[in-house]
């Protein structure tokens, strides 16, 4: 199955570990750390709008917005900004599957019912994802 997670840089190390666990039980991750570049999380505001602004930030949006428009299921990491909250915008406009790991802190109001499944762990996460594709 093909996923893809939305997330923020913050949650650089929780994406990488959720992207070894789906594709050690076989799943195709498309991955926007693979596809961005480690640094980014670390730009200025002025570097990263001239990122943003480059051929491979524009190669980078193509990327996710491709992505999570043509995944079989999306995960949303929370808390996350407004790049992440606007993939899970367009994974829900296309009739996508999107489950969530919910974060204390998460800060958003009605937009939280995009997400069909809310889960506090990780574990329950994946035993959802297995299920999911039994379907």
């Amino acid at each position: 199955m093909k996923i893809y997670i939305a997330a923020s840089w913050k949650h650089q190390h929780a994406v990488e570990m959720l992207t070894e666990m789906l594709e050690a039980e076989g799943h195709e991750i498309l991955s926007w750390l693979r596809e961005g570049r480690p640094e980014e999380a670390f730009l200025s505001n002025k570097d990263l709008d001239n990122f943003i602004k480059s051929d491979v930030g524009r190669k980078v949006f193509d990327f996710c917005v491709t992505s999570v428009t043509n995944a079989d299921l999306i995960i949303y990491i929370g808390p996350s900004g407004c790049d992440a909250w606007a993939e899970i915008g367009a994974a829900y406009g296309m009739g996508k599957t999107i489950f969530g790991l919910k974060a204390k802190s998460e800060n958003v109001g009605m937009m939280r019912h995009m997400i069909r499944e809310w889960f506090s762990s990780v574990s329950e996460l994946i035993e959802s994802v297995r299920e999911y594709e039994r379907q």
